[in-house]
């Protein structure tokens, strides 16, 4: 049986390895929303120089989307940070996302469909961190309970291969990660969805709240 890996502990390592160089790599970080963000930046600013991406083409209506962008850009502006990230927002386009799930509109949350979002936004990231002479590429989407980690960093190294710029392992989650972004977005004020982004988690969500009414 093959054994369950620690992506954190592999992040450590890789932390400690450049802290003994003196070294402050380059980290093109895909985020998915600023309460997500929030641990996650405050646990890697010290370590890299990032340029934190938002680029999520699922998120629907536009109106939602933007309030994701304004919300996380805003926290980097307000949040104390040894090495301040750089804001950076992708382009809008909702039809990738479309076109990606046709075929997959009725799966459930968490499988194939979800799987396949998470390459398309991590592919945007590896191509433009390659482009842009990054050291490492990763996501924040690891903090969140109901995302798969280990599919993410099995995404990531692929994709590793393809572009020729270094996947960053992590599980953002682990020794408290999530707790901390919820104390963090409750301390700067966040705003906190209650639904991934996509039209089909809001249906997901929609149905979970009228079967709750109807209870």
């Amino acid at each position: 049986m093959e054994q369950k890996r620690n992506y954190r502990k592999e992040l450590e390592k890789i932390i400690e390895k450049h802290q003994k160089e003196d070294r402050i790599p380059t980290l093109f970080l895909h985020s998915c929303c600023a309460p997500c963000s929030s641990y996650v930046l405050e646990y890697l600013s010290p370590f890299f120089r990032i340029t934190d991406f938002f680029y999520n083409p699922n998120i629907s209506p536009e109106s939602e989307y933007k309030k994701r962008e304004e919300e996380l850009e805003r926290l980097i502006e307000r949040m104390p940070f040894q090495n301040r990230p750089v804001f950076l927002s992708g382009a809008y386009c909702p039809e990738k996302f479309y076109e990606m799930a046709k075929g997959m509109e009725s799966i459930p949350e968490g499988g194939e469909r979800c799987f396949a979002c998470y390459r398309l936004r991590l592919e945007e990231t590896a191509r433009m961190a390659a482009e842009g002479g990054y050291d490492y590429f990763a996501t924040t989407l690891t903090i969140s309970p109901l995302k798969n980690a280990a599919k993410l960093n099995e995404i990531g190294e692929e994709l590793e291969q393809k572009y020729g710029v270094k996947h960053l392992p992590s599980d953002f989650k682990k020794k408290n990660g999530y707790k901390r972004s919820i104390e963090l977005s409750a301390e700067y004020d966040l705003y906190r969805q209650d639904f991934c982004g996509c039209v089909f988690s809001k249906r997901e969500r929609d149905i979970r709240k009228n079967s709750l009414h109807r209870d």
